[in-house]
């Protein structure tokens, strides 16, 4: 699929035309890569989800009401993986902090060595040799999508085979990814990296890679690299410490109101709005702000399309912004003569930092930065504090308090 269509509309439509292959179909094919085009044993809902164009809740309930919980539990447990990374994000925001120094001095270091400018060039083109990345590389870019076993061999030969920055990967991939997300790409590529699951970094294996690519790539295990530890000693003093989710205040009925619409969550007819005050609504463009680095022009249309489609659903006349001096927001907010700005919860990330440069801005104007936060992630951020292990386990609990009765 290349013709993505960023809109509430056609993310149900995949939606309803996916929910019969949810079940078995889905946890027997799911591992398969069939190609450009041909992804057909996955949903391909990811940009659609990331957005909340599709909520996880809706998608997690309509694999049970056909499939049950039993034949739908693979499918389910994939969708939970993302509000898991989200929230272990969100408990451990030093590790995005990391990630941000850490990508920028390996930018500089970039400029400065021509052997890993050419090497890195190379791979982001699709040139190093190895047939599967190459063509993976490629359809990165083409499309903004890759299959996410496909995404693991990838970061895998980059790191281990290619002995690229894994930063510089993930940034790649966040460039490119319509579905690209703070906590997934980060968390993602740290697992096969070995930093996430200390210890137990993920090798590309060259019969996994044929029998799972249904015969399309069949390399030789001596191109790749054996992968016998991972990179723990870039971080020798382990995992930081688990922290308290931040604290919020959702929006006041009495205040005077602007409504901030960003593709974090593109579902804001969804909160009660007929109960505030609202003189003035923004779509807030902020994909840019992904990477120091040019952001594909495709998630960026997709973004510009996903925001248009939010405006026009919550009622309002939003006003087309971009991030880019943090202070304009509040002046933004101020000339209608608003004291908050409500939007839904803004998740660890490049526009979370972005509007925390704001904060002395709108207290110099008097505005409060509001948030909504849905249920799905209240009920699965408080266990994501380890490993993915401690989510599975509370799944039923979760569900319970997430889904609607």
């Amino acid at each position: 699929m290349t013709d993505w269509i960023p809109a509430r509309a056609e993310g149900e439509k995949l939606l309803a035309a996916f929910i019969p292959q949810m079940g078995r179909r889905y946890a027997n094919g799911r591992n398969t890569d069939h190609g450009p085009g041909a992804h057909k044993a996955v949903s391909v809902l990811s940009p659609y989800i990331r957005r909340r164009l599709v909520l996880e809740s809706d998608v997690v309930a309509a694999a049970f009401a056909i499939h049950g919980p039993e034949d739908g539990k693979k499918f389910v447990q994939e969708v939970i993986w993302r509000g898991y990374f989200k929230g272990w994000l969100e408990r451990r925001p030093q590790v995005w902090a990391s990630y941000c120094t850490g990508l920028n001095a390996d930018l500089t270091a970039l400029d400065r060595d021509r052997r890993l400018r050419r090497d890195v060039e190379r791979a982001m083109n699709g040139q190093t040799g190895i047939a599967c990345f190459d063509a993976w590389s490629t359809e990165l870019v083409d499309t903004g999508y890759l299959h996410n076993h496909a995404r693991m061999w990838f970061a895998s030969i980059w790191i281990f085979t290619l002995g690229l920055p894994w930063r510089l990967g993930a940034d790649f991939f966040f460039r490119h990814l319509l579905d690209g997300d703070a906590a997934s790409n980060t968390l993602g590529w740290r697992w096969v990296a070995g930093l996430h699951t200390r210890g137990k970094p993920y090798p590309a294996d060259a019969q996994n890679i044929s029998t799972f690519t249904a015969g399309r790539f069949t390399p030789r295990q001596s191109d790749l690299a054996e992968v016998t530890q991972g990179l723990e000693a870039t971080e020798p003093e382990g995992l930081p410490t688990v922290l308290p989710l931040r604290a919020f205040s959702p929006p006041q009925l009495c205040r005077p109101t602007a409504l901030l619409i960003t593709d974090e969550d593109c579902r804001v007819e969804d909160f009660d709005l007929a109960s505030l005050d609202i003189r003035t609504a923004g779509a807030l463009a902020a994909s840019h702000l992904r990477s120091p680095l040019p952001v594909s022009d495709l998630v960026q249309r997709f973004e510009d399309g996903a925001l248009a489609d939010a405006a026009r659903r919550s009622g309002f006349a939003a006003t087309a912004m971009r991030a880019d001096d943090p202070a304009r927001i509040a002046k933004w907010a101020a000339d209608a003569g608003a004291t908050q700005i409500a939007t839904p919860y803004i998740t660890r990330g490049p526009l979370r930092d972005w509007l925390d440069q704001a904060v002395p801005s709108l207290a110099k104007h008097g505005i409060t930065l509001c948030e909504w936060r849905r249920d799905w992630d209240a009920a699965i951020w408080p266990y994501a504090t380890a490993g993915f292990f401690k989510v599975k386990q509370n799944i039923p609990r979760i569900l319970d308090q997430a889904l609607p009765a």
